[in-house]
């Protein structure tokens, strides 16, 4: 039986900077390694310690994985200074994912907010690897500065060139400079006047991921548009550690998030005192 808490060799291909403090890793697992989107990894710096991370990268492409990171720790800063060639550990994958096979024939609203749109590039790259299951996709997402979003040239560019006739993408920042064109405000007034792109709000499916504050507004948001509790879905990381519902530390009134989740529906937890915490 294999040990859970042994993890995969990995190496450092690529490091990118996304922002003046997130970096985005390109990795190489010793073995083959798959994951879906909505599952995380337990990734280990030898020596300082581990923690869980989304993927960011395609499902579907199973010789690299990207894993993209904001320095905030002692672990997340000891991975931003790591560089190619470097190793690391992984396991995993953990948790559950994104149900994709549900949403067939539904329109998708995706909201993001700062790094919480690594998860959701993963996300987006599963639903736009069959595009044609999806009427319609609208992609918000929102950052401090224009600095400080998150793949940029492909949220700016690529993909709404890529996508343009099946994704509609409404990006925002809380305070634009002199070169910004686009919306000013925070990522809730990105969905001012939804209604007129997504047609069955009643219907339609939202995905929510981003710092806890964002998360709570967005999802008073969405239900005052009319979107059905069951069909929010939240990515909750929630001081997960261990990663396989041992320790216990990631506990959200009677789930394990790293057990149970990270993906929850607003309907599971909304009787949740400190879900927002």
């Amino acid at each position: 039986m294999n040990n859970p808490y042994q993890p995969i060799k990995t190496e450092i291909l690529q490091v990118i900077q996304e922002t003046p403090q997130i970096k985005t890793f390109v990795l190489k697992p010793e073995n083959h390694f798959e994951f879906r989107a909505g599952q995380f990894i337990q990734l280990t710096v030898p020596g300082i310690g581990e923690g869980p991370f989304t993927p960011s990268s395609s499902p579907y492409k199973n010789e690299k994985l990207e894993v993209t990171i904001m320095q905030v720790g002692r672990i997340t800063s000891s991975l931003h200074n790591m560089k190619e060639g470097d190793l690391v550990g992984i396991r995993g994958p953990y948790g559950n994912r994104y149900p994709l096979e549900r949403w067939k024939n539904k329109e998708i609203l995706i909201v993001g907010g700062g790094v919480g749109l690594a998860p959701l590039r993963s996300l987006f790259f599963s639903l736009t690897h069959y595009i044609n299951d999806y009427p319609r996709i609208v992609f918000c997402y929102g950052a401090k500065t224009p600095e400080d979003i998150v793949y940029k040239e492909s949220i700016l560019d690529k993909w709404q060139k890529e996508f343009k006739n099946k994704v509609s993408f409404r990006i925002t920042v809380d305070q634009g400079d002199e070169k910004w064109k686009g919306r000013v405000g925070v990522v809730t007034t990105a969905l001012e006047g939804i209604n007129e792109e997504i047609k069955k709000i009643t219907e339609s499916v939202s995905v929510v991921c981003g710092p806890p504050i964002m998360m709570k507004f967005t999802t008073l948001k969405l239900l005052d548009l009319g979107y059905k509790p069951e069909n929010i879905y939240l990515s909750m990381e929630k001081n997960m550690s261990c990663g396989i519902g041992k320790c216990g530390h990631c506990q959200l009134g009677k789930y394990l998030v790293c057990r149970d989740g990270p993906v929850f529906t607003y309907e599971k937890l909304r009787g949740i005192p400190q879900i927002w915490d």
